[in-house]
């Protein structure tokens, strides 16, 4: 938990709340990243089995789960390659793309490339290629607004990603051993899922929707599944969508550490097929160490 991101008060928040709710069912937790570097504390508690509460860099992107796997902990979550996958917005994309996948019309701007006038007319969405949370992502219409959009997300990558406007409902699926659990809702109260709409209470309404209704909510959670598989991720994720005014789910991203309080967008899902917040966090750790097993016997065999 906690680590260096941007991302860090976030990830503090998730893994005090999953440490309170792995204890409630009688786990010994040790809390490491809080108040020392991650890997000084990896070695020190040397764990059965690591809960990946971290968040951004470092968390999603590949660095912590290479730094268990050598040190043959094992982890919670989607390994290596498909958190960096993941976490790269512009690599992700292309994944997307090759499995089917609908996504917003978008252009790449690298580096060392002139800004220029948006790509697109209408309301532009710019984001640095890998960030989360939505931390240097703007909406902005009109040539000054989209320039000033651009240099915040530089300040962030190099590399960032613009992407058509879609109007439509936001939603995102979780998915949980590869299925979808049921879809939620988000209404931002003003603009859009910002960090601060995010993160503040009463900026942003959640809905919970009821399987088995409209079509086009089944096509949303198919649209996560394979979003999930087409990355590689393992055991959990989350999948940011878009269901535009064609009824289209367009996918935005892919996270391989949501947030996981009990409030989260995961575990409000879960709840709703039925998993309650503690035993979704033992089922995690139980499909970690099976996952590690796995590894274990294909070593032993090689």
């Amino acid at each position: 938990m906690g680590g260096p991101s941007a991302e860090r008060k976030i990830s503090l928040k998730t893994g005090r709340a999953v440490s309170s709710a792995l204890r409630s069912r009688g786990v010994s937790v040790a809390e490491i990243g809080e108040n020392e570097e991650v890997a000084a504390g990896l070695d020190q508690v040397r764990p059965g089995v690591a809960f990946v509460a971290l968040h951004g860099r470092f968390g999603e992107d590949g660095q912590v789960q290479a730094l268990l796997e050598e040190r043959a902990i094992p982890y919670t979550g989607s390994g290596v390659d498909a958190s960096r996958l993941a976490m790269n917005k512009i690599l992700a994309r292309r994944r997307f793309v090759e499995a089917g996948l609908a996504v917003p019309p978008g252009r790449v701007i690298g580096p060392e490339e002139e800004i220029g006038d948006p790509p697109f007319p209408g309301p532009v969405v710019v984001k640095p290629s890998s960030e989360g949370s939505s931390i240097g992502l703007s909406v902005v219409s009109g040539a000054a607004d989209y320039r000033r959009a651009c240099a915040e997300a530089r300040r962030h990558d190099a590399e960032i990603l613009v992407e058509r406007f879609m109007p439509g409902e936001e939603l995102t699926v979780a998915v949980l051993e590869e299925k979808a659990l049921p879809v939620v809702r988000i209404d931002p109260r003003a603009g859009h899922f910002s960090y601060e709409a995010k993160y503040t209470p009463g900026l942003t309404a959640y809905t919970v929707i009821a399987p088995g209704g409209d079509e086009r909510y089944r096509l949303a959670q198919a649209a996560g599944e394979r979003a999930h598989l087409s990355l590689g991720c393992y055991a959990y994720s989350r999948t940011d969508i878009i269901l535009g005014e064609d009824g289209v789910p367009y996918v935005l991203e892919v996270n391989t550490i949501p947030g996981f309080t009990d409030q989260s967008l995961f575990p409000r899902a879960a709840a709703a097929a039925g998993i309650a917040f503690p035993d979704l966090c033992l089922k995690l750790l139980a499909l970690a160490l099976a996952r590690h097993t796995d590894y274990g016997s294909l070593i032993a065999h090689r």
